[in-house]
This record gives C-alpha cells, structure tokens and sequence, in this order.
C-alpha cells in the first residue's frame, strides 16, 4: 500500500473504509483467479510497479498460469497499449520467476534431483541452490522432510541462504520471517513458503515442481 493510501486511511478512516469495501463487493460474483487476474491488469494500467509485484504472484497462487496471466495482459492491449505491456513485462523479467521463463511456460511439472540423502542433516535446514534454476531450504526431522521454494510468497524475491538464522528465514526487501521446520510466516506477512512435494529416489531427494 502506498504512503498516501496509509496517510488517508488514517485522516480519512470513515471514507476510506467505504472505498476498500466497495473495491471488495464490486467483485464478489468473481471467482479469485479473475479477481486477481483484473488486478493485474489495472496495476499496470496505473503502472504500480509495487501492486503488480504484489498482485502477479497471488494471480499465481489463485490458480492462474503464466500463460494466461500473459493472454489476459495482450487481451487488454487495446487499454493498455504497448508502452504499458512492454513495462510490465520488464518487471515480470526483473522478477525472474521461473514459470515465466519461456523454456518452462508450457513445460508439465516433473520430479528435479536436490541432492543425496545423506547430506542433509536431521533437525537443521539445508540450502540447496540451482536446482534446473531454482533454489530450495529443505528441513529433514528423522526420515520426513520439507522443501520449501526460496522465494517470499510477497513479491517472490529470492531470500538468500545468509538470510537464514537457526529456523527463521527474513526475506531482506520486506522483513517477512519464516519458521523453516514448518514453513509458517511468523512475522510481518500471512502467508507461508511455498511448499513442494518430495520424495527419496535411490538414496537421492527430489522434489516436483
């Protein structure tokens, strides 16, 4: 939210109140994907670089594909115009998100090999990086594990590993912490790691996405 959204919220809180109601019911009758979808498309419209880092990974988490989070930016090109999409599209590149990679808009998930069983300690968080682009905190109690995604559910900035303090992970742009033995964020933000499912093959971790 912007200073001076903070600022009215605050001098005005009767009339401000009123208006984020009304941005609420005006898309009730919408399912979450289009909501967040719509979203998108007026951040980039009003150029809020903060609102569409926000609003484009939770167009994800609503269900939306990168596909269709590209289709629905050209399908408003009459509104936006080019200037505007080529804008956005700087920013969804500056984000690096994998999925919007081109090699991996139209790949099926698949299982990536992590690393060897045996490297990673019981009780303690192991950071793998690179993982075909991407890069994982694993957690390992006795024979189970969790691997998380290493970017903030936020803005999906990528938290690095020296972000990391016994089991809390911040991420540094937003101050978002995290318990890595649950995945839980306990700071900050509502909203946890991304979780992927694992499994052991041949003595090797790997983990679909």
């Amino acid at each position: 939210m912007s200073k001076a959204l903070s600022y009215l919220i605050k001098a005005r809180p009767d009339a401000m109140s009123a208006y984020f109601s009304f941005l609420k019911d005006a898309g009730k009758h919408l399912d979450p994907k289009t909501r967040s979808l719509i979203s998108v498309i007026t951040k980039i419209d009003s150029q809020t670089e903060r609102g569409l880092r926000q609003y484009l990974p939770r167009a994800i988490r609503d269900g939306a594909s990168p596909n269709e989070i590209l289709d629905a930016i050209l399908m408003a090109f009459p509104t936006l115009g080019l200037a505007k999409i080529v804008w956005a599209v700087d920013i969804i590149l500056d984000m690096d998100i994998p999925e919007f990679r081109v090699e991996s808009l139209d790949a099926e998930p698949r299982w990536h090999d992590l690393i060897d069983w045996s490297e990673v300690a019981d009780e303690e968080i192991t950071y793998v990086d690179d993982c075909d682009g991407r890069n994982v905190f694993i957690y390992r109690s006795d024979e189970t594990c969790k691997v998380y995604d290493s970017r903030c559910p936020h803005q999906v900035t990528d938290i690095p590993h020296l972000a990391l303090s016994g089991k809390q992970l911040t991420c540094p742009k937003h101050q978002w912490a995290f318990d890595v033995s649950s995945g839980e964020c306990i700071d900050k933000g509502t909203r946890p790691l991304r979780e992927f499912d694992s499994r052991l093959k041949e003595g090797r971790l790997q983990a679909i996405w």
